[in-house]
């Protein structure tokens, strides 16, 4: 019996190394995966917009949005990539808006102005510089809207 329960031990060992083994491996190559970083920086990104604009209507057909509430980029992130992260480019928009009527451009462009203004629009719709951000840049990104969807004014997320 004493033997048995040696084995058994034995085997939970061997399978708990293992698990952490692989765990670290997976951490390894996450922390060196750029597209991971990409969209792990773009979901947090999402969060803030939401939580930033909470309470509001769509930016574009100007309804209570009930339901999913979307991030929704008025320079698509395909076409104007450099944009992604720039919040004056992002807002809360309704998923019938963002995903059903392709974010409803016109209307998007109106009530964009009607909130920051025209000065601003035109400064999106510009020309801007592509830059291509690093796994460094991507997690900066996390840590500073992590800080920002969580509420606080300190950018080094210490003491307030």
């Amino acid at each position: 019996n004493e033997v048995a329960c040696i084995l058994a031990w034995g085997k939970k060992e061997k399978a708990r190394k293992a698990l952490a083994e692989t765990r670290k491996k997976r951490k390894e190559f996450r922390d060196n995966d750029r597209g991971w970083w990409l969209r792990k920086a773009q979901a947090q990104f999402n969060k803030y917009i939401r939580t930033r604009d909470a309470g509001q209507s769509c930016i574009s057909c100007q309804k209570v949005m009930t339901g999913q509430i979307h991030a929704g980029h008025y320079r698509s992130v395909g076409a104007h990539p450099e944009l992604r992260f720039e919040p004056l480019n992002c807002h809360a928009q309704c998923a019938q808006c963002n995903n059903w009527r392709s974010g409803n451009l016109t209307e998007y462009r109106a009530n964009l102005i009607n909130k920051i203004g025209q000065k601003k629009v035109d400064w999106l719709e510009g020309p801007h510089e592509g830059s291509r951000l690093s796994i460094d840049d991507l997690k900066g990104i996390v840590d500073e809207y992590k800080v920002l969807a969580n509420g606080y004014s300190n950018p080094t997320g210490q003491g307030s």
